[in-house]
């Protein structure tokens, strides 16, 4: 299976940025770690603090018949109409990941305009909410 991450602004400054929040481990170093614990799939990262990036890599990546998109758009996910329509378009599933519970923060970020496209929604676990999006693609494989 192919698996391909996709992370929108500010997550690469996870491990720098709010650590009370986020963490002081490095979103990268996690997700090289995780890429480590599951050699048998191809797993890729992307990320882009650019609305218009994050769609175009949903559109290259969205209709392969054996992929997933674990997608964390950081604070578009409240915002971007375009980002969900490009989940709604493509045909790969989409699982919407987030480091913390953004149902426990400010009320702007109760909204999520992915979540209705998505076949999922894992939030509040940090960095681990990554692996658990993993998971529940492979879990579904024969």
């Amino acid at each position: 299976m192919n698996i391909h991450i996709i992370n929108g602004p500010n997550l690469n400054l996870v491990g720098l940025r709010e650590p009370e929040v986020y963490g002081n481990r490095s979103l990268d170093q996690y997700l090289r770690e995780l890429i480590e614990q599951f050699p048998q799939h191809t797993i890729d990262v992307y990320q882009s603090n650019i609305e218009g990036e994050i769609v175009d890599r949903l559109q290259e990546v969205g209709f392969d018949q054996d992929s997933g998109v674990v997608l964390n758009a950081g604070g578009y996910t409240h915002t971007s109409v375009a980002i969900a329509d490009a989940v709604a378009a493509i045909t790969a599933p989409v699982v919407e990941v987030h480091i913390s519970n953004i149902y426990a923060r400010e009320p702007f970020r109760h909204k999520s305009l992915l979540s209705p496209v998505c076949q999922g929604i894992i939030a509040g676990f940090g960095l681990d909410s990554y692996r658990l999006a993993l998971h529940s693609f492979i879990i579904k494989q024969p």
